[in-house]
């Protein structure tokens, strides 16, 4: 399975964050803290403000901030929403499929259940795991909020 870099991005955005809770971050210094152009990162952050991950204010003080509790945010639902119940696999483009074995095969039931075994992994792991506790990250995203993250 292959993860595109829009679901990798947002959970850095969402790391930086999660470092970052007091105040509302940019786009600009967000987009700089996760080596990822401007206009990538604001399609990132437009999404995950409509999935409810962040609240975004607009205007020349504005910024995004996580719109829920760290513990509530699992890197699985994030990669589901963003990267859609399937892998890029040509069996399961219902539209696009270009394979003989769609209807027939027994392989199309396995790779789902893989998949959801993967993304079932990755829902036991939540943003407070990966931000709260982890030293290096908050010295490169948020050296002066090093004491500020309680692990729950």
């Amino acid at each position: 399975m292959r993860l595109t870099k829009r679901s990798n991005l947002a959970v850095r955005l969402l790391m930086f964050c999660g470092t970052n809770p007091d105040r509302l971050v940019t786009k600009h210094e967000a987009a700089l803290a996760c080596n990822s152009s401007v206009n990538h990162m604001a399609q990132v952050i437009n999404r995950l403000g409509q999935l409810g991950y962040l609240t975004t204010v607009r205007g020349r003080r504005g910024g995004v901030r996580l719109a829920l509790d760290m513990s509530d945010i699992r890197v699985g639902q994030i990669f589901r929403a963003l990267e859609g119940e399937v892998a890029d696999e040509d069996c399961f483009a219902d539209n696009d499929n270009t394979c003989p074995l769609t209807n027939l095969c027994i392989l199309r039931g396995a790779l789902r259940k893989a998949v959801e075994s993967f993304y079932s992994q990755l829902d036991e792991v939540t943003l407070d795991t990966l931000v709260c506790g982890n030293t290096a990250l908050f010295e490169l995203f948020n050296p002066a909020a090093l004491q500020g993250c309680q692990h729950s």
